[in-house]
């Protein structure tokens, strides 16, 4: 016996669009609204995590009750952007492997071993996919081809 299918994004907006559509608050679901409480949900997750070090930090999911915590705001910030998403007539998928196509062109993967290892640790060692300095001033990254008008991911 099989259980229940896989939710898919649709569906999930669907749901959420009745559930709005019964208590009858699409007038309260502007663009403005949802984008800020989509701010305040994605705030909350942080939340879970300021001040932790990178250790506490990757041992969050080991503590049951932050860890429900988590699956709690991560469920909030993805009904708040499939939400804004449908007022706005965006498809986040559509959206999303856009961004990822524009930044595979704006940073191309690098010739040799080296400079991968260098562009993905950065100058502080850090392993969040790119250089410290990409937040700031993409353009200072080795490797980015500047022709792709884009911010990273």
């Amino acid at each position: 016996m099989t259980g229940p299918a896989e939710p898919t994004v649709e569906a999930l907006r669907q749901r959420l669009a009745d559930f709005a559509a019964a208590r009858r608050w699409e007038p309260f679901h502007t663009p403005k609204n949802l984008a800020a409480a989509l701010s305040v949900e994605a705030g909350e997750l942080l939340e879970i995590f300021q001040w932790l070090t990178p250790e506490q930090a990757a041992a969050v999911m080991s503590d049951p009750e932050r860890g429900h915590r988590v699956h709690d705001e991560v469920a909030d910030v993805l009904a708040y952007l499939l939400q804004f998403c449908t007022a706005v007539g965006v498809d986040p998928l559509e959206a999303l492997a856009a961004k990822i196509e524009r930044n595979e062109l704006r940073f191309p993967v690098p010739a040799d071993a080296a400079d991968a290892d260098e562009g993905v640790a950065g100058a502080s060692g850090s392993a969040v996919g790119a250089p410290d300095e990409v937040a700031g001033a993409p353009e200072n990254v080795t490797g980015v081809n500047s022709n792709v008008d884009d911010q990273p991911l």
